[in-house]
């Protein structure tokens, strides 16, 4: 694998005399960003150049993942996956968990591929759920059917229960600011509900929970002082194609509705039969204590018509009906202080835009657009709305999801 140009070769570079040194304008090292297509990791920069997919010469592994980056920003995490288990005549909530699953710390500055986790393994189906600095991180670990997370060394030692069997799945997670908090949603015997703890998982506070809602997806605010969070009523909208924000305090307290009328474009579904993808869509706090996220136009209805008879364990076991769908989403920016939301991207006809990402510096923001029908490809915006175009549909424009900035 080719070496990549990074911040740090960048920073060692010298000039050659000292009044160049103070002179010469050197050209700022373009942001970049990962996505996914079929399958595989790739790499571009934000000016749409450089596209690069991500090539590991590693026997088996069918398919590579993206995961967190260190604090230092040149090392990433790495899931790869080896053929999976389930299929025809192999249901998936029996065979999928017994793929075997790899993780992996990527270095972008000299490409090395090192595994880790893979020192007292708890299981093969095993994947990284969050980075605790340095040394430790959370991994879910699936056993007879049975999903577990623990905190464990890189190499995959020590490993210590964070939750424990048959209290609930919990995923969704992000770090509170200053590293000591972990926020998440537990799918467990009550639904899903909001919670907090201690990175070792002691000390949980139960943030919200009812009856026939499900709560999603807490990210906390860039101060630490809130968490934002999905809000799907569920008894109403069993696909869960449509959720509300929902703001509180990490103790559960000062709570309240963000938007109204489940206007948050929840469970993406999208593209063809032959052809789909799909994933939560997740609102993410900006730099400016804003929140970005996917927000429904009125009256919109998806292609892929949920159907109450069938078990719908990935959001496709639906009915394809592309000709009753209308409307779309658009990415906007919700202002907790001001009760105010801007539109950020818009079109005409409507689309359906979603999977939004800001830049470090907030400057940009990327995200993924599909038109009714067809597969998604990803674009990046001005953060005041300016500027739209397109950057890359994928592996021969079969689609591109999932798009991550570089720290």
């Amino acid at each position: 694998m080719n070496t990549m140009s990074t911040r740090r070769q960048f920073l060692g570079i010298v000039a050659a005399s000292p009044l160049i040194a103070l002179t010469a304008k050197v050209a700022p090292t373009p942001r970049r960003f990962f996505f996914t297509s079929q399958g595989k990791t790739a790499m571009m920069n934000a000016d749409g150049s450089s596209l690069r997919y991500l090539a590991f010469d590693v026997p088996d592994q069918v398919t590579w993942q993206p995961g967190g980056f260190f604090p230092d920003g040149h090392r990433m995490i790495v899931l790869s996956m080896e053929a999976r288990r389930d299929g025809p005549g192999k249901p998936f909530d029996e065979y999928y968990h017994n793929t075997p699953t790899h993780i992996w710390i990527h270095d972008l500055d000299d490409g090395s591929l090192t595994e880790i986790v893979n020192k007292e393994r708890l299981a093969p189906f095993c994947t990284p759920q969050l980075l605790l600095g340095d040394e430790r991180m959370l991994i879910q670990v699936v056993r007879d059917k049975v999903a577990q997370t623990f905190n464990v060394n890189l190499d995959g030692t020590d490993a210590k229960a964070f939750t424990q069997p048959g209290e609930g799945m919990p995923y969704g997670m992000s770090l509170s600011p200053d590293g000591k908090r972990v926020a998440y949603h537990l799918a467990g015997p009550r639904g899903y509900e909001i919670q907090t703890c201690d990175v070792d998982g002691n000390n949980r506070t139960l943030v919200q929970q009812l009856p026939n809602h499900l709560y999603f997806a807490p990210e906390w605010s860039p101060d630490g002082e809130w968490l934002v969070f999905q809000d799907c009523y569920s008894a109403k909208d069993p696909g869960h194609d449509w959720s509300d924000l929902f703001l509180s305090r990490p103790d559960g307290t000062e709570q309240r509705m963000l938007s109204k009328g489940q206007s948050i474009w929840f469970a993406a579904t999208y593209g063809t039969p032959e052809n789909h993808s799909g994933g939560s869509n997740v609102p993410i706090w900006s730099k400016d204590g804003t929140i970005l996220c996917s927000h429904r136009l009125p009256d919109s209805k998806v292609p892929w018509e949920y159907q109450a008879d069938r078990p719908d364990t990935d959001h496709y076991n639906r009915d394809y009906k592309p000709e009753l769908a209308r409307g779309g989403t658009e990415i906007v920016r919700i202002n907790p202080k001001e009760d105010s939301v801007a539109k950020i991207t818009q079109s005409d006809p409507p689309v359906w835009d979603f999977r939004n990402s800001e830049s470090p510096d907030g400057k940009q923001i990327l995200f993924c657009r599909a038109e009714t029908g067809d597969t998604p490809g990803i674009w990046i915006v001005d953060s005041d709305g300016k500027n739209e175009r397109l950057l890359t549909k994928g592996v021969d424009d079969l689609g591109a999801d999932h798009p991550r900035w570089m720290p």
